[in-house]
């Protein structure tokens, strides 16, 4: 996974209530992690810790046994100069009556960066669906959307150029839009803490308000070219970008089905006809969904996809 890494083993004594005596072994392996709670006095009911999202490996009154890979229980990649930090928590439950209260404790291991390593693109798996075929597709792409991007780590303020697109197997001409696209750190979005809004109230690029990012001009109606400004979000950490995707009638386009960027000066503008972008006025309101039409008569197709992870560093 790692051309080179930091092998180290961490010693914590702590004073909690109830675990005066406990010690926390920690060994960072290259892929795997090895986490070894053990107090001799202790009351707490070793079933009821857990690092991330799992339960422990094996247990006895005395010791708790982690033995996992990096890539589960949902650790952390954080980007720091020269490290790569992967963090994590072990917590404790705790039960009703018991004397030893909850806690949490930060899990870190640290891992010397190699110079030409980067986060690996995530293509998200593709799927075809519909009364005839389409193939929904998002990625990142180099600076002039010729092809994709070369790197995922992006400086704050710079531009991520993003393409989603359609393709049509014995369809009608459609649409590429996107309705909804926020960030957050974790590829599974009902997971995610904390996220940064990117698109949304159908199709409305609310990050554009406050930073350079735009649609650009269409050189297909089956793709979207999106050019987002790097955000200040999680800087350093792995981020994810999920977006819901949606073909739709060329000619249907209405203000709960749009692409539309602030223009500074000018104020929301529609891309497909900027003489219509009267309906990107519910942007700094709410646009309404109105009555689905019904089939045969035209209506579009919808479509998850994530794209990740990036990171995106400051640039102090």
């Amino acid at each position: 996974m790692m051309a080179f890494f930091w092998h180290h083993e961490l010693l914590l004594w702590l004073v909690v209530v109830g675990l005066a005596a406990a010690e926390m072994k920690l060994d960072c392996g290259p892929e795997f992690v090895t986490l070894v709670w053990s107090d001799s006095g202790s009351q707490a009911d070793a079933s009821l810790f857990r690092l991330g999202s799992c339960f422990p490996t094996t247990f006895t009154p005395q010791e708790v046994v982690f033995n996992v890979e990096l890539d589960n229980c949902n650790f952390r990649r954080l980007v720091s100069g020269s490290e790569l930090n992967y963090t994590n928590d072990l917590f404790y439950m705790s039960s009703p009556g018991s004397y030893v209260l909850p806690f949490t404790l930060p899990v870190v291991c640290s891992y010397q960066r190699p110079k030409d390593w980067y986060p690996m693109l995530y293509e998200p798996v593709s799927s075809t669906y519909g009364v005839e075929d389409l193939l929904f597709h998002m990625e990142l792409m180099n600076a002039d959307f010729s092809g994709p991007a070369e790197t995922s780590t992006f400086p704050l303020g710079s531009m991520i150029p993003i393409m989603a697109s359609v393709e049509e197997v014995a369809h009608q001409p459609l649409l590429l839009l996107l309705e909804e696209c926020v960030a957050a750190t974790t590829s599974d979005l009902e997971t995610a803490v904390e996220t940064y809004t990117i698109i949304t109230n159908k199709g409305c690029l609310v990050d554009s308000k406050i930073t350079r990012s735009k649609f650009e001009q269409r050189q297909e109606a089956s793709e979207l070219q999106l050019s987002l400004q790097a955000f200040r979000f999680e800087l350093g950490q792995e981020v994810y970008i999920h977006c819901t995707m949606f073909a739709w009638d060329p000619n249907g386009l209405d203000s709960t089905k749009k692409a539309c960027h602030y223009v500074k000066g000018r104020g929301w503008e529609l891309l497909d006809n900027p003489v219509y972008s009267s309906i990107c006025d519910c942007c700094d309101s709410s646009c309404k969904t109105r009555r689905a039409r019904s089939p045969g008569a035209g209506n579009g197709l919808f479509q998850k996809a994530v794209i990740g992870p990036l990171v995106i560093t400051d640039l102090a």
